[in-house]
């Protein structure tokens, strides 16, 4: 584990976002940005934002939140107020892109949609992420990632086919959709490069789920097949699954192309199998997995884990182990490509975080502070960006606006 270098300004140094929403999929995003070196102004209620407060605390926050909001500045604003609108739009002025995540027509009720920030800014980008988009029958309901995980089809498949459907463990539909905000702010932003024209950028968290279901959609197309659930086997490829060694632990092993398919039944022992008509390719393999995968289940078995990744990397049989997040913090692979970092921090001490992807060999993205406190960059940003004097400053805040 290590500390992320960060001599690099960043791709992004120059580039000025201003953050408005909460939670996961927009503030996602913006971390993105401000990892390789955008200048995120993240606002916030004076409460802040509910993420503080989710999952473990520390005296600064929840350990989540100084993730999410690392190198961020941080500003309060309540966007319920009028005079808060008036300094959205001057700094929607300044700023390259906005991005936000509220339900759509929020934006436009306070007076803040495009073309209201365009006004002021005929360049501005502005990315903006909700449940099911800007426009449709759908647009004006309430979506959470749950949902959009629901609806974009991945629940459906997720699980064993005798059980309910399940959720992955992890906010997925947000964060593919942040991931999608991500790429479409940068596609605008080469567009304003040529043309010197802003755009919207319209992400929706359904449809950033539909839009990694792999072959599901053309095949229901085609011939109207309807994937169901499979457990750990894969629908298309085997042999891809999970296997218990011998000493209890779990490792996925994917040896689903024909050669090695061979290589894999050597190391086993069965050559024959390669060549037994139930397996001898892969249509044939997957019409018959739940045979196969006994077989190699009653290999794996014999074998600890260690011994079994040793044997099957020597053979090249593409596996590796199932993984809590204690192996992942002591794994060296991930040690040496800089995905644990210590960041430390004055108010809690060192946090450990997960590393900048991907990984630019010219101008790497870096961590440079965690999540700030609550309103930390008031003066900065309002002071030296606005130019709103002192006075006007606490009277803003006697006001309740930041």
């Amino acid at each position: 584990m290590g500390q992320q270098p960060h001599e690099s300004p960043g791709p992004l140094a120059g580039l000025r976002v201003l953050e408005l929403g909460q939670l996961i999929a927009g503030p996602f995003a913006t971390r993105i940005l401000a990892d390789f070196g955008a200048e995120v102004i993240k606002v916030e209620p004076r409460q802040g934002d509910p993420l503080r407060t989710w999952g473990m605390p520390t005296a600064a926050g929840s350990l989540w939140s100084l993730t999410q909001s690392r190198n961020k500045k941080c500003v309060t604003l309540d966007l319920k107020r009028a005079k808060a609108h008036d300094l959205v739009r001057r700094l929607a002025a300044r700023c390259d892109m906005v991005v936000e995540n509220f339900r759509p027509g929020k934006m436009e009720e306070w007076g803040l949609g495009y073309e209201d920030l365009k006004a002021g800014n005929p360049g501005l980008i502005m990315v903006r992420i909700s449940g099911y988009g800007q426009t449709g029958p759908y647009r004006d309901r309430p979506g959470f990632g749950n949902i959009a995980e629901s609806m974009g089809g991945i629940r459906y498949i997720t699980g064993y086919p005798d059980r309910p459907p399940v959720r992955v463990g992890l906010s997925l539909g947000d964060t593919l959709a942040a991931l999608y905000a991500v790429a479409g702010a940068l596609a605008a932003l080469e567009h304003r490069h040529i043309t010197g024209a802003g755009q919207v950028v319209d992400v929706a968290l359904s449809e950033a789920v539909l839009s990694v279901l792999e072959g599901i959609i053309p095949d229901y197309g085609r011939y109207g097949a309807v994937r169901e659930r499979t457990g750990n086997v894969l629908a298309n490829a085997a042999p891809s699954n999970m296997y218990r060694a011998a000493d209890g632990r779990w490792v996925a092993i994917g040896a689903n192309a024909d050669g090695i398919f061979r290589r894999f039944t050597a190391l086993m022992g069965r050559p024959e199998l390669a060549g037994d008509p139930r397996f001898i390719d892969n249509p044939a393999r997957v019409a018959h997995v739940h045979e196969l995968d006994a077989i190699i289940g009653d290999w794996v078995a014999t074998q600890t884990t260690e011994e079994l990744l040793r044997r099957l990397e020597k053979a090249e049989v593409p596996a590796g182990p199932v993984y809590s997040v204690a192996d992942i913090a002591a794994d060296p692979q991930f040690q040496a490509r800089n995905m644990l970092l210590q960041v430390f921090d004055s108010r809690v001490g060192t946090l450990l975080m997960p590393g900048v992807v991907p990984a630019l060999t010219e101008t790497p993205g870096g961590v440079r502070w965690a999540g700030p406190d609550i309103g930390q960059h008031n003066d900065e940003v309002y002071g030296r960006l606005l130019g709103l004097g002192e006075a006007e400053r606490d009277q803003l805040k006697r006001e309740g606006v930041i």
